[in-house]
């Protein structure tokens, strides 16, 4: 009789041993993810940085194609027109922005923050680039950043596990 309750409880410990392994398992998927999306931010910047499409004329010229050819709703064009004739300003504010949030979500700091707000940031890109690029583009990594931002990403591999234990209570870690 022993025998058969073992048995009976076994099933149950392996349960609870499975649920602590599989939490490991998701919040390094999620570090995993939030790694790789700010290292796309990292390669955007210097890809970008490379092409000139930070300096006022680069910045102007994409955002003048994007006026043109692209489907973004008039009230998102008239911001975009805006823009591209504040070039000079907004190419390295766009640059020091995907700098930022790379850095942010590699090294894990702020990450919920950042990836919060480099959600909106591609949202605005996709809505720019709207009929000129493949509609999953920037729509994923969007999603993603997205999802990201409602979960704890940076509290494994990430400098948020440290700023948690001591300011536990904001939410951005």
């Amino acid at each position: 009789m022993a025998r058969t309750a073992q048995d009976v409880l076994a099933p149950a410990n392996a349960r609870e041993a499975d649920v602590g392994s599989d939490a490991t398992q998701d919040s390094r998927s999620l570090a995993v993810i939030r790694i790789a999306i700010g290292a796309m931010f990292v390669w955007v910047f210097f890809e970008n940085y490379n092409k000139g499409a930070y300096t006022p004329a680069g910045y102007r010229g994409v955002i003048e194609y994007y006026l043109k050819a692209g489907h973004a709703p008039a009230a998102w064009k008239s911001v975009m027109a805006f823009v591209a004739g504040h070039a000079s300003v907004a190419g390295p504010l766009q640059a020091i922005t995907e700098l930022g949030f790379g850095v942010a979500l590699v090294t894990g700091t702020a990450s919920r923050l950042a990836a919060a707000a480099a959600a909106g940031f591609l949202f605005t890109l996709w809505l720019s680039e709207l009929g000129t690029a493949w509609i999953w583009e920037l729509l994923v990594p969007t999603i993603v950043a997205a999802a990201l931002a409602l979960t704890r990403p940076g509290r494994t591999w990430g400098v948020d596990a440290l700023l948690s234990r001591r300011w536990p209570k904001l939410l951005i870690w």
